[in-house]
């Protein structure tokens, strides 16, 4: 019996290796995003400054180990065989959790899921224990459950919301009323003081700050580190300074690029560093437990777990094992493209298609803070409104359709170095105070924060981006009760059995990640159909013609063969048949509203072909008038 103790932490240990590829396909959004909208540097070195990033991240994060040691419990309230039956049940619903969101391209909380899950096994766990003696009732289950650090994380995370979002519209906004979409106009020192400060920060919150959880550090240096932070800061901004002038004025880089390599640096360190507990720590408590029960002599129902509520050591080597994982996931996984699609489509100047639709409350959310605007704004005297509307002028460049501004930057550089910049030096404080703050939650609300005070959000787009940003947040609290319910479930089917329930659980579990695998990977390699509508892409009359004739013609011919099967499916009661038919209407009707969305982007970019084209034959006209 005692073998399927030392059986389940080689479970937990290839659980682990799967929560570490399905977690960072959900996260590599939070570092990936700023630099790729962006465009400003190659895709090649975004990866490769992330995977330095990671693995020196993954180095640095022993100190928030213990938060899923002791976070959410009392370790000393439950036996081992308890500990093993909650770290089990946590392992299996966050990958199958966190796997299902990466399919549905939503990004969603690593830390979220983990602290929920932790809570929602340990209360089952509590009261089945309850449940089984007979001096116990349910008002001890506080007795069982770290009541204060866990309400203490719950409320950080939900705070980060409002605190993420709040404070990356206004950096944002403070950037650029200073620098204006015309930044690469501006004097060179501008720019060489902007990236004094962005790149101070993020030394001062990474590196100084990050020392505090890092173990191949000697204690003497982060003491000197410590003690001398005001000095190494002041002396960081003037280095910092005078290597952005460099940069600027001798090699003439832009120095935003500059700030933009070290920000997806910074913050995949800080993610790594913060969020490496989401997938890891589970399994290592899980091992600390079992080499210290397995000496014991003690049996595992008798063998209580006050062991965890002491520091244990770091294990330098399977941190490093880690980092690699998350390094080669960040590199092959597929599903870290989709989910970033989400957050650049609402976060993209441009317009673009819209993945998500309208509701009640986003259009009352707009509609409210227009007026809001409008009511602030006219308390402002008409020169100062001028003043901050000239900076908030965009270039004037070519009207993209939607299709041409998917391949168009989503931002410009400003604004994806203070992404970076915010949402590094956030999480990086709450790494420092041991908070396993959500990066999801901050990188994408700064991310939403920047795009509302850029003017991203225009009249026609608004309501659409709000929907979204609502349907993501509202997926978050669906993840928080899911996670919830769905590990204090597994602990319940675990408890009940173990020798039974584990295999059966693990075999659901590798069958669930092997369908989600194969449906994605369909969904990706769909080739497009050659009778779908095309959007007109040539700039002469003559090729919008010859398009929209090919356009006409597909639309006859699909028309008739829809018409041909609901006939025959009518005729035969054929209900699938019917069902196709249908589906075939509706994507029909879908590409005729895309075509329709199209026009105005169209007749926008004609009109100077239009005006040549009448300059030229009003002459013709009128002699054939005469």
């Amino acid at each position: 019996m005692d073998n399927i103790y030392f059986l389940m932490v080689v479970a937990l240990a290839v659980l682990a290796i799967a929560d570490l590829v399905v977690g960072v396909s959900n996260d590599a959004v939070n570092f990936l995003n700023s630099a790729i909208g962006s465009k400003a540097i190659s895709f090649k070195t975004i990866m490769i400054v992330a995977s330095l990033g990671i693995a020196f991240g993954a180095m640095s994060s022993s100190g928030m180990m213990e938060v899923a040691r002791k976070g959410i419990f009392v370790p000393g309230e439950f036996y081992f065989d308890e500990i093993m039956i909650i770290f089990m049940a946590v392992m299996i619903t966050d990958i199958l959790l966190l796997d299902f969101f990466n399919t549905l391209g939503l990004p969603t909380s690593t830390t979220v899921s983990i602290v929920f899950e932790l809570l929602g096994a340990a209360v089952v766990i509590s009261l089945i224990k309850i449940a089984q003696s007979n001096t116990q009732s349910i008002s001890d289950l506080g007795s069982y459950i770290n009541t204060a650090k866990a309400t203490e994380i719950i409320l950080g995370i939900l705070l980060s919301v409002v605190v993420a979002f709040s404070i990356g519209a206004l950096v944002q906004y403070v950037s650029r009323l200073l620098l204006s979409f015309k930044f690469k106009d501006k004097a060179s020192w501008v720019g060489a003081l902007f990236g004094g400060i962005a790149a101070t920060a993020i030394t001062y919150f990474i590196f100084i700050k990050g020392l505090k959880g890092t173990s191949f550090i000697p204690g003497d240096f982060k003491e000197f580190v410590f003690t001398n932070t005001p000095i190494i800061v002041s002396i960081s901004f003037v280095i910092w300074t005078g290597i952005s002038a460099l940069i600027t004025n001798v090699f003439k880089v832009s120095v935003y690029k500059f700030i933009i390599l070290i920000g997806t640096f910074a913050i995949a360190m800080a993610f790594a560093g913060n969020d490496l507990v989401n997938f890891i720590g589970v399994p290592m408590a899980a091992f600390h437990s079992y080499e210290a029960w397995s000496v014991s002599g003690i049996p595992a129902t008798e063998f209580t777990m006050e062991v965890l509520d002491k520091k244990m050591p770091a294990e330098p080597f399977l941190l490093f094992i880690a980092g690699g994982i998350m390094v080669a996931t960040l590199w092959f996984s597929k599903k870290a493209k989709t989910v970033a699609e989400t957050e650049l489509s609402l976060s993209r100047q441009n317009d673009t298609h819209e993945k998500f639709q309208p509701n009640m409350l986003s259009r009352g959310i707009v509609r409210g803070s227009s007026w809001l605007s409008n009511s602030i704004g006219g308390l402002l005297p008409k020169a100062t409104q001028e003043k901050i509307n000239a900076s908030f002028t965009k270039p004037d460049t070519k009207l993209l359709t939607k299709d041409q501004s998917i391949d168009a930057p989503a931002f410009d550089m400003i604004r994806a170095s203070v992404n970076l910049m915010v949402a590094g030096v956030l999480i990086s404080i709450a790494t420092s105070m041991k908070l396993p703050l959500s990066t999801t939650y901050v990188t994408f609300m700064v991310a939403m924060g920047t795009s509302l005070a850029d003017r991203a959000w225009g009249r026609e787009s608004a309501v659409y981006r709000v929907a979204g940003v609502l349907n993501v947040i509202g997926g978050w609290f669906f993840t928080a009760f899911g996670a919830l319910v769905a590990a204090g479930t597994v602990v319940y089917l675990i408890s009940w059995n173990k020798t039974v329930m584990i295999p059966i659980l693990l075999l659901i579990t590798v069958l669930l990640l092997v369908r989600n695998y194969l449906s994605h990977k369909k969904k990706t390699n769909t080739t497009v159909d050659p009778k779908t509508l095309k959007k007109s892409e040539s700039s002469t009359v003559q090729g919008i013609i010859s398009e929209s004739a090919d356009n006409i013609s597909s639309v006859v011919s699909r028309t008739n063969k829809i018409y041909s099967d609901v006939l025959k499916g009518l005729a035969k009661e054929d209900v699938k048949a019917l069902k196709k038919s249908k589906k075939g209407v509706e994507k029909l009707d879908q590409e005729v509203e895309d075509l329709r969305d199209n026009i105005f982007y169209l007749i926008k970019n004609l009109m100077k072909q239009v005006f040549v084209v009448v300059v030229f034959t009003l002459p013709y006209w009128l002699t054939l008038q005469i």
